[in-house]
């Protein structure tokens, strides 16, 4: 095994780590300068800092890619600033409320992760972008990304969430994608008599359970109650009450006792899932869509793709999909900063970049699947390009807490611990803290 594929296989454990963020996503491989940012303050319009997730501390970060080019073709000098994904949250919090927060900084979307923009937004820390970034943003995701209005957030692509499939070997096995859960389940059956798994988790990684129960209440939830997400604030629905979200869960359960997830899944790590996958021992596993990419990058030959979630018997493919990554800017910086920051912000939003950037990212172009969509999507371009997905849903919960309830709480039901309606309770209340 090369160098560069050790590189890899490591990268997609910080990367399914991360619902979205930071799990989702990936654009978090590679580096920058770790010094601090401007702060808001010193820059002018030829300059100015910017800060995004480094899980590598390599330099094949998109985000750092995309900086050098546009330094390289306009003579901007942009100090990068390139922190962990597990503190990358906090670290912007702490420097905008301290004053010295770099001026261009990439956040989640919406208010459910640790790295999420609107709270930061509402406190005053973000400014106001314009209608150039608003036209970006993909219909029915508005509320991830503006408040009364006013857009505080740039998105960049968008990450499909489903099951990643090991097509090469799912042929090797004589087993097709399932129609619906009934035919997923009995392939569980069959595979786990061969050896095999359908599915590879990362049991002891709270955040790999969240993703899955996430992957499943797509069609269980999302598809028939778009604006569950805003019933549930509204107080109209709970998830304790909710047949959808009880039949999520109850599908974890079900998968579980088939035989769906690798031997001692509920000690597995990301190891499991990279192993699983690239040695065709397991089928698929719950990780983003630009996952696929990385890990065929770093495995050559390996043959992966995109799956919607088998749906529960007589129900339709649907898909989860959004924006997981959005820049923003220091409403603190000087007023030179923040002009060079917004002439990045255009850069970026040009087709050409914005195209280089999904490229470099591997996930699909913010306007939708285009003559660029990479092969992996290939399963899921017309749920894309028709609609049929939701962006997900922790993105839209009103704190980082409600993602963690379900993520612990998926991960209990794995180990045999608790049941599925005390772990709706659960989150629940965390919802209403």
């Amino acid at each position: 095994m090369t160098q560069q594929r050790h590189r890899g296989l490591r990268r997609i454990g910080v990367l399914v780590a991360v619902p979205a963020v930071s799990a989702l996503t990936l654009a978090a491989c590679g580096g920058g300068d770790d010094d601090s940012g401007s702060g808001g303050s010193g820059g002018s319009a030829d300059s100015f800092s910017f800060a995004f997730e480094n899980a590598s501390g390599g330099q094949e970060n998109p985000w750092q890619l995309l900086a050098d080019q546009y330094s390289e073709e306009t003579g901007v000098q942009i100090e990068t600033q390139g922190l962990p994904p597990d503190s990358y949250g906090l670290s912007m919090r702490t420097q905008l409320q301290g004053g010295s927060a770099p001026d261009v900084m990439m956040f989640s979307p919406g208010a459910g992760n640790a790295n999420a923009v609107l709270p930061l937004a509402e406190g005053g820390y973000i400014e106001e972008l314009g209608e150039e970034s608003a036209a970006l943003i993909p219909e029915g995701n508005e509320s991830l990304f503006e408040i009364d209005g006013k857009v505080y957030a740039q998105p960049t692509d968008i990450i499909p969430v489903g099951v990643v499939w090991n097509s090469g070997a799912a042929s090797d096995a004589g087993v097709e994608v399932p129609a619906d859960e009934s035919a997923m389940l009995d392939d569980c059956g069959t595979l786990a008599g061969d050896g095999k798994s359908f599915l590879a988790v990362a049991g002891s990684a709270p955040p790999n359970m969240g993703l899955m129960a996430m992957a499943i209440s797509a069609t269980r939830v999302y598809a028939e109650t778009p604006d569950w997400n805003e019933q549930r604030s509204a107080g109209d629905v709970s998830f304790a009450d909710s047949e959808g979200w009880q039949a999520t869960l109850q599908t974890i359960v079900d998968m579980n006792e088939a035989g769906c997830f690798q031997q001692g899944a509920a000690g597995g790590g990301f190891d499991a899932i990279t192993q699983g996958l690239t040695q065709g021992t397991s089928l698929g596993a719950f990780v983003p869509g630009a996952a696929a990419t990385e890990l065929a990058k770093a495995t050559p030959g390996l043959e992966l793709q995109v799956q919607p979630f088998p749906p529960a018997d007589g129900g339709e493919p649907f898909l989860l999909a959004s924006p997981n990554y959005a820049l923003s800017i220091n409403a603190s910086a000087d007023e030179g900063a923040k002009e060079a920051a917004r002439e990045f912000l255009a850069w970026m939003a040009e087709p050409e970049n914005a195209a280089r950037f999904t490229e470099l990212q591997g996930g699909v172009a913010i306007t939708g699947p285009d003559e660029n969509l990479s092969p992996v999507y290939e399963p899921v371009a017309d749920l894309l390009s028709d609609g049929d997905y939701a962006p997900l849903p922790n993105l839209a919960w009103p704190n980082p807490g409600v993602y963690d309830a379900l993520s612990t709480g998926v991960q209990g039901l794995l180990a045999g611990q608790g049941d599925v309606q005390s772990v709706l309770e659960s989150i629940d209340q965390a919802w209403d803290q």
